[in-house]
């Protein structure tokens, strides 16, 4: 009997039963606003499947090899992802906004044999390997640059291969995906995510009839493991209806929900503060959605964000490395993200190890239910493996605490990242390209906390003490941010100071900015969106 937890074998099996189902609908906004669809049937998802395999191997690419998927929410992305099941290969999901160092370092730390890109994205990886001649790229239509005249257009209107390829990949715990962290404390980790962590939400006892409760559902970015294990590993495991956007866009989210019925979906962080902060509309009411599922909701606007959208929340907490808990709409207190599943067992534990009485806050950990450490396997990183489940726990990172009943909150993060919109930022990127600039003689970046944000959520703040290279001008600073960094990397305030404060080991001691940071400050510039 074949492993349905391989994604390649879960498509031939929904293939016998119902083939022609639109499972996948892609939505972009055009330049006049209206929507723009490409639908995906299971047999589609297969046949594509199978002409991308095809064109993999033909370019060298075996079982084990490893290459890039850097491109937005396109449906090619999901047939990439079922030919990589067909041949046995690993594919490495990196959001098009990465670019510099930073992406060069995720392709090739990965082992990336080549990548898939849209071609919004190309300049960013040809600049990135400019030096690796033996590196493939296939752009989603024409382009010029290596291998010109290929594109995953053109495979994809080429011949099914005769005979058809055979799925190659046989065991369900190898990997399927790298997984990248948001490196919140260095460069990021690749976690080694195997094809059963893609259906094992909906494979969870109460988790399978929350989800089929619901018909169609919208997702964010599909490099995001939410988006991979949560909503796209539900849609394909259960057999649903989902609607994917090309991007998230707080101004047509109800729109989309409106025009395809959309009953579920799913939100992080910063993307629930930007929708309520949206000015309210008199159909907000009018829409199809029965329940939201999200992470990191703030409390103080839980229960108006439902009545302002005739909605439920229901709250989850969990990492791509594995542990999860869930509060089922209308079923926990507000504020929770939930308690563990049947599965698993969840620990907060103190400095010293001990396990934290209610109401005490301690690092959120996990393990099986019955006792078994989990498994967690960084690519080239056994210390950090061994150092991420120490003492038989999966040690989460965060901080947060139970109530008297078991439920548990979030508080926030550990170490010195800064969780912006759902997204970790690393400080160390944005500091680099700060101090690149001839205006800035020393930088340290650091979060604050601001009224309305969702709960661990922070603004990136630049600490920064002007030099004598060139005049400083805070518009050419930004500027250079929003070419250099992604989007959530942008500094959103730049703090002008005579000196950062440091230890004697040169340590920047964030608590004395803090101290004095104020948003209208005569020192404090903030961007313009």
């Amino acid at each position: 009997m074949k492993d349905l937890s391989i994604l390649a074998n879960r498509i031939c099996d929904w293939i016998g039963k119902k083939p022609d189902l639109d499972v996948l609908t892609f939505v972009s906004i055009d330049a006049d606003g209206s929507f723009v669809e490409e639908i995906r049937t299971y047999q589609q998802l297969w046949e594509n499947g199978q002409r991308l395999a095809a064109w993999l191997k033909a370019r060298g690419m075996h079982k084990g090899d490893v290459f890039g998927l850097v491109m937005e929410n396109h449906p090619e992305f999901v047939d990439l992802m079922v030919a990589s099941s067909i041949l046995g290969t690993v594919f490495v999901p990196i959001d098009p906004r990465t670019r510099g160092d930073k992406l060069k370092y995720m392709l090739d730390f990965a082992e990336c044999k080549g990548a898939v890109v849209a071609n919004y994205a190309l300049d960013n990886v040809n600049a990135a390997w400019a030096d690796r001649a033996e590196n493939w790229v296939l752009p989603l239509t024409a382009a010029e640059g290596k291998n010109a005249g290929e594109s995953v257009a053109a495979v994809l209107s080429g011949p099914l291969p005769s005979p058809q390829l055979a799925i190659a990949s046989t065991d369900a715990e190898a990997p399927m995906q790298m997984l990248y962290t948001s490196g919140t404390t260095g460069d990021p980790k690749a976690i080694m995510s195997p094809h059963s962590r893609h259906d094992e939400i909906p494979s969870i006892k109460g988790f399978d009839s929350f989800f089929l409760m619901f018909g169609l559902e919208t997702v964010f970015s599909l490099t995001h493991a939410n988006a991979q294990i949560v909503t796209l590993g539900c849609i394909l495991t259960l057999g649903l209806r989902g609607v994917i956007s090309r991007r998230f866009t707080k101004s047509r989210l109800w729109d989309i929900t409106r025009e395809y019925g959309c009953t579920w979906f799913n939100l992080l962080g910063g993307m629930i503060t930007a929708v309520f902060a949206d000015p309210p509309k008199e159909n907000d009411r009018d829409n199809p959605v029965r329940i939201i599922l999200s992470a990191g909701m703030p409390r103080a606007i839980w229960k108006n964000f439902e009545q302002r959208y005739d909605i439920k929340l229901a709250e989850f907490y969990g990492a791509a490395e594995g542990g999860l808990t869930f509060n089922p709409a209308a079923a926990g207190p507000v504020g929770s993200c939930g308690k563990a599943p049947p599965n698993m067992e969840l620990r907060i534990f103190d400095e010293d190890g001990n396990e934290s009485a209610a109401g005490e806050p301690g690092e959120i950990c996990f393990r099986n239910a019955d006792r078994s450490p989990p498994v967690v396997t960084y690519f080239k990183n056994p210390q950090a493996s061994e150092k991420k489940t120490e003492g038989g726990w999966l040690r989460m990172g965060d901080i947060g605490h139970v109530d008297e009943d078991g439920w548990l909150y979030f508080d926030y993060r550990m170490g010195g990242g800064i969780r912006r919109n759902g997204d970790f930022v690393n400080p160390a990127f944005v500091e680099k390209v700060l101090s690149q600039i001839d205006s800035i003689d020393d930088a340290f970046v650091y979060g604050v906390p601001l009224p309305g944000m969702a709960p661990g959520e922070k603004e990136v703040v630049a600490a920064i003490v002007t030099g004598s290279r060139a005049p400083f001008d805070e518009t050419e600073v930004f500027q250079v941010c929003r070419q250099k960094l992604e989007a959530n990397f942008v500094p959103s305030f730049l703090q002008v100071v005579d000196e950062i404060p440091k230890t004697a080991s040169e340590k920047p001691q964030e608590r004395f900015l803090l101290d004095v940071f104020k948003i209208d400050a005569d020192n404090v510039y903030a961007r313009s969106n």
